[in-house]
C-alpha cells in the first residue's frame, strides 16, 4: 500500500505539466499526506533496513518542485514553510547516516523544524516533536559512548543485551545527567542575555533613529531659513545699491551747479568792478 502511495506521488509530479488548477489542488493535499506520513514515520522507532522513509521524503522533494510549477499553487508563506519542513526530514536522514555520537548531535543542532502543524489535530508543529525526540536520541547515546555502556543488538534486532551499571557508573551517569542540564542551562541564560542585548541594541537604535531624524529636520529648518535669509539680503542689497547711485548723481549735479554759479559769479565780478590802475 506504501508502495503503490510512492508510486502516486511520483505519477502527480510526471503529469503536474498537464494538469489544471484543481490537479494542482489534489497534488497540494497528497503533498500533505504524505508530509503528515513522513513526520509519524520519523518519530517511530525505525530499524537500519527501514527505506521506506528516505523514499517518502525523496518523492515529496519532487512533488514540492512540482507544486512550485503549479499554476495555482499555494502562497509563497505556505512554499516555504513546505520547503522548511522537507529540508528537515532530508537532514534528520543525514544525520541518522552519521556513524559518531558527537556528529549526529551536532548536525541535529543545525535542524530546523517546522513552525506551524501540518495537519489541524497537531496541537505541536510534528516536525518539532521529531527534532526534540532526536536530540534526547543523540544526548543519549553521547552519554553511553562517554560511560561505555552502548547497547548491542543481536541479529533479529528483538533482543539487546544491556550490560548492569555498577554504583560508581550510576553515579557518573547522574553527575553527567547533572553536568548536561546545568550546560543546557547556560545555554538558555545565554540565550535570554542575546535576546535582552538585541532587544536594547534595537531600542537603541530606534532612539537614535529618531534623534537623527529631529536632527535632519531642524538641519532642514535651518538650511531653509538660511536660503530666506540670503533672499532678503540679496533684495536689500540690490536696493542699497540703486540708492547709492542716486545719492551719487544728486551729489554730482548739485557740484556742478556749485562750479557753475561759481565761475558765473567771478565773470560778473571781473565785470563790474574792473582791476585798478
Amino acid at each position: 500500500m506504501e508502495t503503490w502511495f510512492v508510486a502516486a506521488a511520483a505519477g502527480y509530479v510526471i503529469q503536474l505539466r498537464h494538469c489544471d488548477s484543481n490537479m494542482a489542488s489534489r497534488l497540494e493535499i497528497n503533498f500533505i499526506r504524505l508530509l503528515s506520513r513522513c513526520e509519524t514515520m520519523a518519530s517511530e522507532k525505525r530499524g537500519e533496513a527501514e527505506w521506506r522513509l528516505e523514499k517518502y521524503v525523496a518523492a515529496l522533494v519532487d512533488m514540492l518542485v512540482a507544486l512550485r510549477k503549479s499554476p495555482s499553487k499555494p502562497t509563497q508563506e505556505i512554499l516555504t514553510e513546505y520547503t522548511r519542513k522537507v529540508d528537515f526530514l532530508k537532514g534528520l536522514l543525514e544525520a541518522e547516516k552519521l556513524t559518531s555520537p558527537t556528529e549526529k548531535a551536532l548536525a541535529n543542532q543545525f535542524l530546523a523544524p517546522g513552525r506551524t502543524p501540518t495537519i489541524a489535530n497537531e496541537r505541536m508543529p510534528a516536525t518539532k516533536t521529531v527534532h526534540i525526540q532526536s536530540k534526547a536520541r543523540c544526548t543519549g547515546e553521547m552519554r553511553d559512548e562517554l560511560l561505555g555502556t552502548r547497547t548491542s543488538g543481536k541479529a533479529d534486532g528483538d533482543l539487546r543485551n544491556r550490560r548492569v551499571l555498577p554504583l560508581d557508573e550510576r553515579q557518573s551517569a547522574a553527575e553527567l545527567d547533572a553536568v548536561l542540564q546545568h550546560h543546557h542551562n547556560l545555554q538558555e541564560k545565554l540565550a535570554e542575555d542575546m535576546l535582552n542585548l538585541a532587544r536594547n541594541l534595537k531600542n537603541n537604535t530606534l532612539a537614535a533613529q529618531n534623534i537623527i531624524k529631529q536632527d535632519n529636520q531642524t538641519l532642514s529648518q535651518s538650511m531653509r531659513q538660511a536660503d530666506l535669509n540670503f533672499e532678503k539680503l540679496k533684495t536689500e542689497s540690490e536696493r542699497l545699491e540703486q540708492h547709492t547711485k542716486k545719492s551719487v548723481n544728486w551729489l554730482l549735479w548739485l557740484m556742478l551747479i556749485l562750479v557753475s554759479f561759481t565761475f558765473i559769479s567771478m565773470i560778473l565780478f571781473i565785470r563790474i568792478f574792473p582791476r585798478l590802475r
